[in-house]
């Protein structure tokens, strides 16, 4: 096990902040955090934050001390390096994390207040102020899920998003309704492109909108075989193990934490 830390030297919430890498392994690097004691929110998609009252404690712990700059460079050899634009938030990253892509492939999930730098595809989160969700059931995948997919030839990834909508649960809602929350990235390796995914990275963006309580849906598309509302607790619970599902957890609890609080 190779864990490095650099000096507790960045300024940030009127602390000085050290960086914990592993030059190895994500799952290295967690491992090493939780036996530690470094909460998961420290986590930043490629390094965990340190303030500077634990460093010695992290080094104690068996982190070797080194200068920022190698640490930089150990950490963009090693190919871990989580890329982020300001103001995103890394909330994880999977290996093999999509099933439907047919093959190797790195999933990356982040939150944005922006647009994913290309558009591959979108998903929207339709929420009402009483705590329920949109899920829909499509014949060609298992599991419940929000309504979404593939942009089309000539769409804006707005427009493709409030096409999906209107197909897969008859809402209609207009582009500027949508909040971006983030984006699944999913990036192949050159030479292992997929018949429906590019090689290098594809975006899918993943919006919310809010819509009246009590607004009926109603499938438009013959491939969709169910839309429903759902709590926030059964959404959950349904799509617990889907990766968009940590995105939209973290959108709520910043941008609606009453709801949060609501659903338990």
């Amino acid at each position: 096990m190779t864990i490095w830390i650099d000096p507790p030297r960045w300024p940030a919430h009127g602390r000085l902040w050290a960086h914990v890498i592993s030059d190895t392994s994500a799952a290295e690097l967690h491992e090493f955090a939780r036996a530690a004691g470094i909460p998961k929110r420290s986590f930043e998609g490629d390094h965990y934050d340190i303030p500077a009252e634990r460093h010695a404690d992290v080094v104690a712990a068996g982190a070797t001390a080194t200068s920022g700059t190698d640490l930089a460079r150990r950490l963009a050899k090693s190919g871990l390096r989580f890329r982020k634009r300001r103001g995103e938030r890394p909330l994880g990253r999977f290996e093999e994390g999509l099933p439907a892509v047919g093959g190797p492939h790195t999933l990356d999930i982040v939150a944005s207040p922006h647009e994913p730098p290309t558009s591959s595809g979108a998903t929207v989160v339709l929420i009402t102020s009483g705590d329920q969700v949109v899920l829909v059931r499509n014949a060609s995948r298992p599991g419940w899920m929000p309504p979404g997919g593939k942009r089309e030839q000539g769409e804006t990834l707005r427009e493709s998003a409030v096409r999906e909508i209107r197909e897969e649960t008859g809402l209609c809602l207009e582009p500027q309704d949508l909040m971006p929350v983030g984006y699944e990235r999913i990036t192949i390796t050159p030479g292992e492109e997929r018949r429906h995914w590019d090689a290098g990275d594809n975006h899918i963006a993943v919006y919310a909108a809010q819509v009246p309580d009590s607004t009926p849906v109603a499938p438009l598309e013959a491939d969709v075989l169910e839309a429903r509302w759902f709590n926030l607790k059964e959404a959950h619970e349904l799509c617990i193990d889907q990766p968009w599902c940590v995105l939209v957890q973290h959108f709520l609890e910043h941008r609606w934490p009453e709801l949060v609080e609501q659903s338990g």
